[in-house]
C-alpha cells in the first residue's frame, strides 16, 4: 500500500500532492498552504496540568513556489523560506532560517469528509469542528466548564481540563476519504479542524515530517496504521476469563475477595494497588511510592509473596501498581539518586522534584539506558514479578516538566510526549526479561505514537464517579474506539469510576450500568477509586455484589469470542472494541455514532450511559437484522427505542454469526 509514490501536480500557478489517486495538499497564491513563524511559548504545569500558550511573531505566509528535484521551495519576498520534500509515504517540511520553529500546515479537505484520531480522544469521536492540541497530561475533572465541579478544579490548580484533555493525545487523523496523516514528531502540536476547508496541523518545530496513509476501506487503513505503530500481544486467557477484582484494604482485601467467590463472581484476579503501603491525602486515600516487598508492604500485606502463591493456586493471579516516580520518603529515592537516575534541575546538578499533591518525588530519567535497565530490573523484576506478581497499573507518564535537565541532552519540550512511550518500554522489559511477555499484564492510560509496541493494554484514565458528558461513565467508550483506531487493540476502564471530589460519589445506578458496560471490553476490573470510604463499593450490599458477579460471568462466558478478537488484532490490528462505521463505511449516518459499538463484527453494544434512563435510542447498522441478547427478538436495521432497564443493557447479534450459539446463551447467564 504505501510504496506508491506521493506525486506533484502543478496546475493553475499552484500545485497539487497527491497520494493513490487522493489531493492531500492543495497550494495556491490565494490559498496557501503553508504559515511559518517564531514562537514565543510560556508553559506552566502544576500537578500534571499545564497552561500552554504562545505569542508568535515575524509570521511568513509563502505564497510563491517552484519545484525542485525533491519537492517543493516555498518563497516570500523573493526569497526561499521553507521546502517541502516528497518520500514515498509522505512530505517533510523545514524552515530554512531555524528561527522560524513554527509550522502550520494546511492539508486539503473536502466538503462532508469526516476526521477521527488523535490519540485517546474523551468527549469527542469526531474531531471536525474543533481544535485538539497534542500533549499527553492528566485529563482534568469535569473537563466541562460549564458545570460547579470544573470551575473548583481549575481555581483550586488548573484541574478542571477541557473536552481535548487526555493522557494519551497521538498526532494521527484518519478522514472518510480513507486517507490518514501522522505527524512524526513528538514536539507540542495541534490538529486543528475547525476550517471545513482544511485539516491544519501546527507544530512547534522547524522541521515536519508527515507521513501519508490511503487505503480501499476504514478496516484497511486502521490496519496499516496497526502495522506501523506495533501490536500489542493476544491477552492471556486469566485476563479474559472473568473480572478482576480491585481491592486496597491490605490484609483483609483477601477476606473480601471470599465473598465475591461465594457470591458466584468469576475471578480471573485481584488487583491491590496498595500492596507497597498507604498515604492519606486531602485528595483521598493515596499510595505510598515506594515500590517495594518492604516493611510498609509487609505491614499491609504481611507474607505477600505467600499469599500470592496460595492465590496461584487457586488460580487466581495478583496484580499490583506502579509509576515512574519515587516518593522522597521513601527507601529507593536515595539508592536512585545515588545511582544518577533522577532527572536534574536546570542550573544544578540536584533531583529536580515534582510535587503530586502533598508529597514530592523525583522524576525517573528514562532517556538515560541505565535508567530504563535499573527501573526494570530492580523494581519490576525483583520487587514484583519475582515475588509472583502477573501484571500492574502502570500509572503516570504524563507529568514531565519542561523546565529539568535530561542525562540524553534533549529538550523537554520534545521528550515530554515521548515520557509514556519510554515508560511503556520499560514495563515491557522487564516482562520480557522473565520470559512472560504475553501472560503478565500492564495496563497504562498515558501514550502517544509508539506506545502500542509496548503496552499491552489501555485504560481510560480517572473517570468522575457520574454520567456527566465530558467526564463520566460514557467517556470510556469514546476513548476506547478513538484509540483503536489508530493501532490500540485493547481498552478498558475502572469499573464504578475513580475520581470523588466536592461530595460526587457513586450511585449504585452508576454502579449498576458500569458493570453492564465493563462485561463487554476485553478486561473488566473493578476500582475502589480515590476515596473508598466515601463511596459505594461492589462488595457494600449484597445487590451490588450479586449485579458484579452476574457482570463478571457474562465476561467469562464471552471469553471464546474474545479469543477470536485477540487472534484478529494480531493478524489485522483490529481493536476489539469498534466504531459502527469500521464494518459498515457507506453509512455517513454512523460517522459521528459515539455511544454505542460494535465489539467484533458479531456483537453490537449500546451501554445506558444517561442518569434515570429505563430505555435508549439504538442504530443497528448494515442490511439484515440483529438479534436481541436477552429477549431472542429480531430487529431490522435502523434507528429503535430499546427497553433497557437496569440489568437488561441493549446487546445485539448477527443471528448468522458462527458465535450465534454463544451469544444466544448470554440469556441464561444474567438469569442465573
Amino acid at each position: 500500500m504505501r510504496g506508491i509514490s506521493t506525486r506533484i501536480l502543478a496546475e493553475n500557478e499552484g500545485f497539487e500532492l497527491v497520494y493513490e489517486g487522493r489531493i492531500i495538499l492543495r497550494h495556491t497564491s490565494l490559498c496557501p498552504s503553508l504559515v511559518i513563524s517564531r514562537g514565543n511559548p510560556r508553559v506552566t504545569m502544576y500537578r500534571g496540568n499545564f497552561r500552554i500558550e504562545d505569542s508568535p511573531s515575524g509570521t511568513v505566509i509563502p505564497t510563491g513556489w517552484q519545484q525542485s528535484e525533491n519537492g517543493i521551495e516555498f518563497a516570500a519576498n523573493g526569497s526561499i523560506c521553507a521546502t517541502l520534500t516528497v518520500m514515498s509515504n509522505g512530505i517533510e517540511v523545514r524552515t530554512t532560517d531555524p528561527a522560524f520553529d513554527r509550522i502550520t500546515l494546511h492539508f486539503h479537505a473536502e466538503a462532508d469528509e469526516q476526521v477521527w484520531g488523535g490519540g485517546e480522544q474523551m468527549s469527542y469521536l469526531s474531531l471536525k469542528g474543533r481544535a485538539f492540541p497534542m500533549w499527553t497530561s492528566e485529563p482534568g475533572v469535569g473537563r466541562d466548564k460549564s458545570t460547579e465541579l470544573t470551575r473548583i478544579m481549575d481555581k483550586e490548580g488548573m484541574a478542571g481540563g477541557d473536552y481535548w484533555n487526555t493522557n494519551y493525545p497521538q498526532p494521527t487523523f484518519l478522514t472518510s476519504r480513507w486517507t490518514a496523516i501522522h505527524l512524526d514528531a513528538s514536539c507540542y502540536s495541534v490538529l486543528d479542524f475547525t476550517n471545513p476547508e482544511s485539516h491544519t496541523v501546527s507544530v512547534w518545530s522547524n522541521r515536519a515530517k508527515f507521513e501519508i496513509f490511503a487505503a480501499a476501506s476504514p478496516t484497511e487503513l486502521v490496519s496499516a496504521l496497526s502495522t506501523r505503530f506495533g501490536r500489542q500481544p493476544q491477552l492471556p486467557d486469566w485476563a479474559i476469563e472473568g473480572a478482576i477484582v480491585g481491592l486496597k484494604s491490605g490484609a483483609s482485601s483477601f477476606d473480601r475477595l471470599e465473598r465475591f467467590l461465594d457470591a458466584g463472581t468469576s475471578v480471573s484476579g485481584i488487583w491491590c494497588e496498595d500492596w507497597a503501603g498507604i498515604r492519606e491525602t486531602s485528595f483521598g486515600r493515596r499510595l505510598f511510592w515506594d515500590w517495594k516487598s518492604g516493611d510498609r508492604s509487609a505491614a499491609r500485606y504481611p507474607g505477600l509473596k505467600q499469599q500470592i502463591a496460595a492465590l496461584h493456586e487457586r488460580g487466581i493471579r495478583f496484580l499490583a501498581y506502579v509509576n515512574p516516580y519515587l516518593a522522597v520518603d521513601g527507601e529507593l529515592f536515595a539508592e536512585a539518586e545515588a545511582g544518577g537516575h533522577f532527572a536534574r534541575q536546570l542550573e544544578s546538578d540536584a533531583t529536580h522534584l515534582v510535587d503530586f499533591g502533598e508529597f514530592d518525588c523525583g522524576v525517573l530519567d528514562f532517556t538515560q539506558a541505565k535508567t530504563r535497565d535499573w527501573f526494570a530490573e530492580r523494581i519490576l523484576g525483583r520487587e514484583m514479578l519475582d515475588i509472583g506478581v502477573d501484571g500492574w497499573m502502570a500509572d503516570f507518564g504524563e507529568y514531565l516538566p519542561t523546565d529539568l535537565r535530561l542525562g540524553d541532552g534533549s529538550d523537554p519540550m520534545e521528550a515530554h510526549n515521548k515520557w509514556p512511550v519510554l515508560w511503556a518500554e520499560v514495563n515491557a522489559q522487564a516482562v520480557a526479561s522473565r520470559g512472560r511477555t504475553g501472560d503478565a499484564v500492564f495496563f497504562m492510560r498515558a501514550g502517544f505514537s509508539g506506545v502500542q509496541a509496548h503496552c499491552p493494554l489501555l485504560w481510560a484514565g480517572d473517570q468522575s464517579v457520574d454520567f456527566t458528558r465530558h467526564d463520566g461513565i460514557g467517556t470510556v467508550i469514546t476513548g476506547a474506539l478513538s484509540a483503536g483506531l489508530v493501532g490500540n487493540a485493547y481498552s478498558h476502564s475502572d469499573c464504578g469510576g475513580y475520581t470523588s471530589l466536592h461530595g460526587n460519589i457513586r450511585s449504585e445506578e452508576l454502579l449498576q450500568r458500569w458493570c453492564e458496560l465493563a462485561a463487554f471490553a476485553p478486561v473488566m476490573r473493578s476500582h475502589e477509586g480515590n476515596r473508598p470510604d466515601d463511596n459505594l463499593q461492589y462488595d457494600t450490599n449484597e445487590a451490588l455484589l450479586t449485579c458484579f458477579a452476574r457482570w463478571s460471568r457474562v465476561h467469562a462466558h464471552l471469553a471464546p469470542y474474545v479469543r477470536h478478537l485477540c487472534e484478529e488484532a494480531e493478524k489485522t490490528g483490529l481493536p476489539a472494541q469498534r466504531p459502527l462505521f469500521l464494518h459498515y463505511p457507506d453509512d455517513a449516518s454512523l460517522w459521528t455514532v459515539q455511544d454505542q459499538y460494535l465489539y467484533g463484527a458479531d456483537l453490537l453494544v449500546a451501554p445506558v450511559i444517561e442518569q434515570g434512563s429505563s430505555s435508549r435510542n439504538v442504530l443497528l447498522p448494515g442490511d439484515t437484522p440483529w438479534r436481541h441478547c436477552w429477549t431472542g427478538e429480531d430487529y431490522a436495521p435502523g434507528l429503535h427505542d430499546i427497553s433497557a432497564p437496569i440489568g437488561q443493557p441493549p446487546v445485539f447479534y448477527r443471528p448468522d454469526s458462527a458465535f450465534a450459539p454463544l451469544f444466544a446463551g448470554l440469556a441464561g447467564v444474567i438469569e442465573l
